[in-house]
């Protein structure tokens, strides 16, 4: 048996940092579905892959190995990326990458099998409505884009990856756009999700209030 929570939400809403201390509370394990989008990107950079030419494409997702280890530390074929995949290059590119159908076919039977018989938590753009639909609980976690983007700058900061404010807000508001009128897996709301506005919220605010509706959740089962 096992139990699903799905988070999903805009860039810099806070996800990966509410999902790290759910987890840890409950005792389930995390699943960064964003970096794993991530590390495709930084690939393709790498190799100078035209995203356009389907045969490098299948070449590189044959090769390609990702490993994210409870540490959260991200590991690309072997190589510690976790810095490398937060770089602003690979946030401008990320998105028109997760969108093409050969990666995210990849991906997401590595997510579904990842979660098999577990107690997982996953965040993404859309784990409630494509990776997960029938998960236990779904969580639409949102914010202000000014306010995403302060939350940004200071992450970039503490990992000490260069950026202005004002070029993160702008990839952020950009960014916004590209994922919620893209054709396949557009950012949205699942109905049956429980939407948090976070800009005024603390991160212990947050998780405490996802773990009470978990909990309450489980109860009932």
């Amino acid at each position: 048996m096992s139990f699903i929570i799905a988070i999903d939400g805009p860039a810099g809403a806070g996800k990966g940092t509410i999902t790290k201390q759910v987890a840890d509370q409950l005792g389930f394990i995390n699943i960064d579905t964003g970096a794993m989008f991530r590390c495709v990107t930084l690939k393709i950079l790498q190799e100078k892959i035209e995203i356009e030419n389907e045969k490098a494409m299948e070449k590189l997702l044959e090769t390609i190995e990702i490993e994210i280890k409870e540490s959260e530390e991200v590991f690309l074929n072997g190589e510690n990326v976790t810095k490398k995949i937060r770089e602003n290059e690979v946030n401008n590119m990320v998105s028109p990458v997760s969108v093409i159908p050969m990666v995210r076919e990849k991906l997401l039977s590595l997510q579904r099998k990842m979660a098999e018989g577990r107690n997982v938590i996953m965040e993404g753009r859309d784990i409630g409505t494509v990776v997960f639909p029938n998960a236990d609980v779904k969580i639409y976690l949102d914010a202000t884009p000014e306010e995403r983007a302060k939350r940004r700058v200071k992450q970039n900061q503490e990992k000490q990856i260069p950026c202005t404010y004002e070029e993160v807000l702008q990839g952020i508001i950009e960014r916004d756009k590209r994922d919620a009128s893209r054709k396949i897996a557009p950012l949205k709301q699942a109905e049956d999700a429980i939407y948090i506005d976070s800009s005024d919220m603390s991160i212990e605010e947050v998780s405490s209030k996802i773990i009470k509706i978990v909990q309450e959740k489980m109860i009932n089962l």
